[in-house]
């Protein structure tokens, strides 16, 4: 492959714009130099063997260096769509597009439909004809950025143009296809090497043993292998290394092991890689005596293990547990000057946690921070801060977020989680509520790209302390973030409404009971409890009685004197219809306790008119066993002048058979009499006839005369005979006598 340097390139193109006018070559030098609106780019294409020039600094006063014209090219490719204006800019300022130009922007276009479009234009329209560098370049440029069937096209049609193939080009697309998966595709084009001529030689073979074998096609590697032999193509050290550590990827031992004897004698001496393919091999089937064997042949044929070698060992020693060995291997490296990489931390941080050896652990971290080596697997943080918690040492714990910080590994939710639990177990609460404003000030919760979310163990206690120690406020703030990441826990839920119900914030418990309804969360009894009690403390008993519906609903039954305190404050506030509906709600519910307030809600609900109501709910009580007293009730009316509402509680009281004193017949006739309503007393005085009382009614004689001066006089007749028909009625003064059907 031909290699252009930046010299060659410079050289070439001003050559080429010698001759053109100087006008033009005024504007092209006008047009290099130009930054008006686009990004001057950092330095020019590149060849990938070639070292990057060092960037020249720009002082004030002197004059900018002329861009180079494939940097201008693949400038304006990526400032502005692919159109023929674009094409016509860019044949404008190129004089003539030769093979370094032409590689140079393809190496240099910034995105790998740029390099494809800049390809196929200079092609078609005639300005340069590609050759093997080119054609090669931009296969590796859509190789690269999976833009496989693209490249395919391009190999294939190179015979079209007079351009031969070449082996590294297929190698490249093998490459491709194995890396997106797609291994019969490399498989189709391997085989096509042959029936299109293309020689291939142990770098194509070496290529497709790695493809087919990462994806488990030992069968298919071993039956290539033998037909390479038969080609006459001999297998070298690295052929060999790609067939052992395939078959041990499909776990194939006895083959791996076959294969490297086979190695040995070809002569073909075995090298470090080898001896780490073969212990890892043996790792992987945790036979760690053999693995320890051929670490000490391989040390006994003096090859010296390398980083790989000794963390390959450590981490076969951490899969059966042998951590000490693995620690005595980090010290042997150590020995011989060999420094542990990221790969070797990570690979025994997890065996110390394991075994649960927090010094080790906690020394091999302090190493890590100080050499500023991050391991590979974050998750890592997360079981030291557990097994340093676990041990008690709080502190550790503490040194392993600021590690984590130190090497700027991102903190999540879940680690700063970790210590407060702990914290919290500890009752070090002032300390967690520090980590804690830390972790809000930082809004680490709420990060869309944190993979470790703080769970229940560490917030609930958290959010309970808060909540019991006035800081309600910040326990829901704290909360609604971890909202945002899904947390529906129904102990934090009631922990924020006993906070708010404690500070006499009703409202802000309420948001939280309908978040609660909204996502089906559980709610707890005892927060209802001290919600209704906090409303009753603050006399809001519409919000007493609006939290003991919900409770009702939640399926929570509230006891008797639950039931009795919401009545009693709001008919205290003047609500007797809702504090009604509570007495209906409680004896519905069977509790027939603290009954104290019945008499008084009946009697204000028929003061008030509301007497339908009051019948219905003394229906109610009459069907579960609770008698109201009829008598005080019509005494009260009466005494009141409310002589409707008596006369509809008498009614009921007849027809239902209810037993009541003479009196309270009296006092309701006499009521009635009294307002001039003869016809009311008439109906009651007949109906209490028919069922064989009150025929000698003191004033009897005075609703006769009224009726006929009334000139009701068909109802005084029928009045005088039925009083005359029934003389063994009731005796005037004789109390607590039924009045039965």
């Amino acid at each position: 492959m031909a290699h252009i340097s930046s010299s060659k390139l410079h050289h070439s193109t001003f050559a080429t714009l010698s001759g053109v006018s100087s006008r033009r070559c005024v504007g092209l030098l006008r047009f290099c130099s130009s930054t008006t609106d686009e990004q001057h780019p950092s330095a020019g294409a590149a060849r990938p063997d070639q070292e990057e020039a060092p960037r020249q600094q720009h002082f004030r006063g002197m004059p900018r260096p002329p861009e180079k014209l494939e940097d201008v090219i693949c400038r304006m490719m990526s400032n502005r769509a692919w159109t023929t204006r674009l094409q016509n800019s860019i044949r404008s300022i190129v004089p003539e597009f030769d093979q370094s130009l032409v590689y140079n922007v393809l190496h240099g276009a910034r995105k790998p439909d740029h390099a494809l479009q800049f390809f196929r234009w200079v092609e078609r329209s005639g300005l340069f004809r590609h050759d093997r560098e080119t054609h090669l370049k931009i296969i590796e440029i859509l190789s690269k950025a999976s833009m496989i069937n693209h490249a395919r096209c391009i190999l294939l049609d190179m015979p079209k143009k007079g351009v031969e193939w070449d082996e590294d080009m297929f190698v490249l697309l093998i490459q491709s296809y194995g890396k997106a998966g797609i291994v019969q595709e490399a498989v189709k084009l391997f085989v096509k090497m042959k029936e299109l001529g293309v020689e291939r030689t142990i770098k194509s073979y070496d290529m497709f043993f790695k493809v087919i074998l990462r994806r488990g096609r030992y069968m298919m590697a071993k039956r290539y292998f033998n037909h390479m032999i038969s080609e006459g193509i001999e297998p070298t050290r690295h052929t060999y290394n790609i067939m052992i550590w395939g078959f041990f990827l499909s776990l194939r031992l006895e083959t791996a092991l076959r294969f490297f004897e086979e190695m040995k004698c070809r002569g073909i001496s075995p090298d470090v890689v080898t001896y780490d393919t073969m212990i890892n091999g043996y790792i992987r089937f945790k036979n760690m005596e053999e693995a320890e064997r051929l670490f000490t042949e391989m040390k006994g044929k003096n090859i010296v293990p390398n980083v790989i070698s000794y963390t390959t060992m450590i981490r076969g020693y951490r899969l059966v547990g042998q951590v000490d060995d693995a620690l005595r291997l980090v010290e042997e490296m150590r020995s011989l000057g060999i420094e542990p990489n990221a790969v070797t931390y990570s690979t025994l941080l997890p065996g110390l946690c394991e075994a649960e050896k927090t010094f080790e652990a906690r020394t091999l971290l302090h190493e890590m921070v100080k050499s500023y080596i991050a391991p590979n697997d974050n998750s890592i943080f997360e079981k030291l801060l557990t097994i340093q918690c676990k041990s008690g040492n709080l502190d550790a714990a503490g040194d392993v977020l600021k590690g984590m910080i130190r090497l700027r590994i991102p903190t999540e939710a879940g680690h700063y989680g970790i210590l407060i639990e702990n914290m919290c177990k500890h009752g070090m609460y002032n300390r967690a509520t520090s980590l804690l404003d830390k972790l809000m000030e930082k809004d680490i919760i709420s990060r869309p790209q944190g993979r470790l979310d703080m769970q229940p163990g560490a917030y609930n206690p958290m959010i309970e302390y808060l909540c019991s120690n006035g800081q309600t406020g910040k326990a829901e703030k704290f909360f609604r973030q971890l909202m945002k990441k899904g947390a529906q826990d129904s102990k934090a839920f009631n922990s924020l409404i006993r906070g708010h119900a404690k500070e006499g914030n009703s409202e802000g418990a309420f948001e939280i009971l309908k978040i609660m309804d909204r996502k089906g969360v559980p709610r707890c009894a005892d927060s209802y409890k001290l919600l209704i009690e906090s409303c009753l403390r603050r006399g809001e008993p519409a919000d007493a009685k609006t939290a003991l519906d919900s409770m009702i609903e939640c399926g929570h039954l509230p006891d008797s004197s639950m039931f009795r305190s919401v009545m009693h404050s709001l008919f205290e506030d003047g609500r007797v219809q809702t504090a009604s509906r509570v007495m209906q709600t409680m004896v519905e519910k069977g509790l027939l306790e603290n009954m104290d307030l019945v008499a008084k809600i009946l009697q204000a609900l028929l003061m008030r008119g509301h007497v339908e109501e009051a019948l219905g709910r003394i229906d109610l009580l009459m069907r579960n066993g609770i008698a109201p007293d009829f008598d005080s009730l019509l005494s009260d009316l009466c005494e009141k002048g409310k002589t409707i509402p008596a006369l509809k509680l008498l009614d009921f009281g007849l027809e239902r058979g209810c037993t009541l004193n003479f009196s309270s017949y009296e006092k309701v006739l006499e009521a009635l009499l009294s307002a001039g309503k003869t016809l009311n007393a008439y109906s009651i005085l007949c109906k209490l006839m028919e069922k064989g009382g009150a025929a000698d009614w003191s004033s009897c004689e005075d609703l006769i005369r009224s009726l006929n001066q009334e000139g009701f006089t068909k109802q005084a007749d029928v009045l005088s005979r039925m009083r005359g028909q029934n003389s063994s009625g009731l005796k005037k003064g004789k109390t607590g006598a039924p009045v039965t059907s």
